[in-house]
C-alpha cells in the first residue's frame, strides 16, 4: 500500500532538510504543512523534494487536518519536523495497517516526560489501554484520518478517543526517540485539553 507522510512544520528551517531526506526512502508522497513559518521552512522543504502546503499560522491540529485532506494515498504517517522521530521506524508503524489488522498505529515512546501528558493518559486508559496517546509519530488509514474532527488545543488524548469512538482498531509499536537540542515549554494548554478529553470520554460510551 502507498504511504503519504505528513510533516507539520513551524519555523523548522534548520532541521527540516534532514528529516525530509530520511523520510523519502519510506514514502510515496511527502507533504510538509508549513503552518505560517516566518523562516525559510517552505522553500527549504521544496528543495528537499517535499510537496509544501502553506497556510497562515493556525496551529498543529489544523496543519494535520490540512495534510490529511491533501494526502493521496491509503496510509498516512505523521511525524515531527524537528528530527526527534527516526523515519526508519516508518515501516514498523505502517506494517499492522498493511496487514489489514489495524486502522491506527501509535508510535510508542519509552518514556513520557510531561506530567500533564501522563495524567491525560490515565483518563484515556479508562476506555482504551493505550500507553502513549500523545505521540506525534503515528500511522492511520486515510479513510479514518479524513473523518477526525480533532477538537482541542492539541491531539493529546482526543485523537485516540475519537478514533476509538469511530470503532477504529488501535495498536502501538515501539519507536526510537532521538535527542535534539530544543527548548521544552511547559504545556499549559493541557489544562484546557483535559476538558476536551473528558468530553471525548463521555462521547465514547
Amino acid at each position: 500500500m502507498a504511504v503519504t507522510v505528513v510533516i507539520p512544520a513551524y519555523n523548522e528551517a534548520e532541521r527540516i532538510t534532514r528529516v525530509i531526506e530520511q523520510v523519502h526512502p519510506f514514502a510515496d508522497e511527502v507533504l510538509v504543512v508549513d503552518d505560517g513559518s516566518q523562516d525559510e521552512t517552505a522553500d527549504i522543504s521544496r528543495k528537499a523534494g517535499a510537496t509544501v502546503l502553506t497556510h497562515r499560522h493556525q496551529g498543529y491540529i489544523q496543519a494535520l487536518k490540512h495534510g490529511f485532506q491533501s494526502a493521496t494515498n491509503d496510509i498516512i504517517v505523521t511525524l515531527d519536523a524537528d528530527g526527534e522521530h527516526d523515519p526508519s521506524d516508518i515501516p514498523r508503524v505502517v506494517e499492522p495497517i498493511e496487514k489489514g489488522d489495524f486502522d491506527l498505529v501509535l508510535g510508542k515512546r519509552d518514556y513520557i516526560p510531561s506530567v500533564s501528558e501522563r495524567f491525560i493518559g490515565r483518563l484515556v486508559r479508562i476506555r482504551t489501554p493505550v500507553g502513549d496517546h500523545g505521540t506525534g509519530f503515528r500511522a492511520m488509514t486515510r479513510e479514518l484520518a479524513v473523518t477526525l474532527d480533532l477538537k482541542g488545543k492539541c491531539t493529546c488524548g482526543t485523537l485516540v478517543l475519537e478514533a476509538f469512538s469511530k470503532k477504529a482498531r488501535i495498536t502501538e509499536v515501539p519507536i526510537t526517540i532521538r535527542k535534539i537540542h530544543k527548548k521544552r515549554k511547559i504545556k499549559w494548554n493541557h489544562l484546557i485539553q483535559i476538558l476536551y478529553v473528558v468530553v471525548e470520554l463521555i462521547k465514547s460510551y
